[in-house]
């Protein structure tokens, strides 16, 4: 990260240079991209550690004036181009921001999150439900640093854009009944949280359907109220049962890698038609950290005294077992799944799930013996299969 002063009293007349965090007169430019503006370095390193090193390059087509273009056509050509990059920029920054916010990042995941809205508005307007997801941003990062006043504000914002666009929202009326429970639960709240966590859970199901990830998530936080309010029972089953949808989930996933697999190295054809797809069209960084941090937070209240352990952690042992199968970290793949099986309730009951963690375990060793651990290529542990 490097930085230059700029001097707001030899700016060009008219122009106001503002720090991209809070809008405040820059004093600070980021030497790398020249384009963006800072009030001080605490601010250039907060956007920095954010999002800023990720789209420092991508800013500058964005923000620097192009050139004379004589025609209608090349202006039009040039404004295509821009709502294309800015179209992007949306989507990178919001997957980056969740991505923080899953691994508990909360403070870093705001540039992030202040970027995607700055774009969205840029290209939608200030009254389109494109809006919406990026405002959720904010507010899920405001619980988590306490900021609850904060919060409320974006979720207002948020509630008043889905009530009044004409917009299709159903895909997004989910992840605002989400943030409100996240907002009660924050509150202590426990009645009202449960209230919007159900209205999360069926407007996830009108959508994705009741075992799609995106739906689990309701279930994981709703689970986690029922804990909180020592029903054991009901948090029990609604924790197994967002184990289920990531086990199956992620059971597609490893088959489906092993399939691309074994037709790279030869050793067997796809069906004609068949298409490949690759694992970060089906599963992007978000979902990989929301996955880390939910099955691992199931995983740990699992070995506590509070939950039952025999016959559920080794289904829950086997999803992080696959888990990190797909994140190629064959050793802690190797871990999980010796867990699974040391699981005397799942060896007992369950002999297509022995079949399934014995697999991954015999190709993960495999991949360790080779030199680095992860095997020479991704195709290393194929004659295990």
């Amino acid at each position: 990260m490097l930085s230059t002063p700029v001097y707001p009293l030899s700016n060009p007349k008219g122009v106001k240079l503002q720090c991209e965090m809070c809008q405040k007169t820059a004093y600070v430019m980021c030497s790398q991209c020249r384009v963006t503006y800072y009030c001080d370095v605490a601010h250039q390193e907060a956007d920095w550690n954010g999002i800023h090193e990720k789209i420092c390059q991508l800013l500058i087509p964005i923000r620097t004036a192009p050139t004379f273009l004589s025609s209608a056509k090349e202006r039009k050509h040039n404004e295509e181009q821009m709502i294309q990059r800015q179209k992007h920029l949306i989507n990178l920054t919001r997957i980056v921001a969740q991505k923080l916010l899953f691994e508990g990042k909360h403070e870093e995941a705001i540039p992030g999150a202040l970027q995607s809205l700055r774009f969205a508005n840029a290209v939608y307007g200030n009254t389109s439900a494109e809006l919406v997801p990026s405002q959720l941003l904010l507010a899920e990062a405001s619980i988590g640093l306490g900021q609850l006043d904060e919060a409320e504000d974006y979720l207002s914002q948020a509630h008043w854009t889905v009530m009044r666009t004409t917009e299709c929202v159903t895909a997004v009326q989910y992840k605002l009944y989400r943030n409100l429970g996240l907002l009660y639960t924050a509150k202590c709240d426990n009645e009202k949280a449960l209230w919007y966590f159900a209205d999360d859970i069926y407007h996830a199901t009108q959508v994705f359907g009741a075992s799609d990830i995106r739906t689990a998530g309701g279930y994981f936080h709703m689970a986690n109220v029922f804990y909180r309010m020592k029903k054991m029972d009901i948090a029990d089953s609604l924790y197994s049962e967002v184990t289920d949808i990531w086990n199956t989930f992620l059971g597609e996933l490893v088959e489906t890698e092993i399939q691309k697999t074994l037709w790279k190295a030869g050793l067997s054809s796809p069906e004609p038609g068949t298409t490949i797809v690759d694992l970060e069209d089906v599963f992007d960084d978000a979902q990989e950290a929301e996955a880390v941090q939910v099955l691992h937070a199931i995983f740990d209240l699992r070995n506590q005294e509070y939950l039952p352990k025999q016959g559920k952690i080794g289904k829950i042992a086997e999803t992080l077992a696959m888990l990190y199968f797909l994140f190629l970290d064959f050793k802690k793949a190797v871990e999980y799944a010796k867990l699974a099986l040391e699981d005397s309730q799942l060896l007992l009951h369950n002999e297509k799930a022995i079949g399934s963690i014995t697999r991954i375990l015999e190709m993960a060793e495999k991949a360790l013996s080779y030199p680095g651990g992860k095997g020479p290529s991704p195709y290393a542990w194929a004659n295990s299969c």
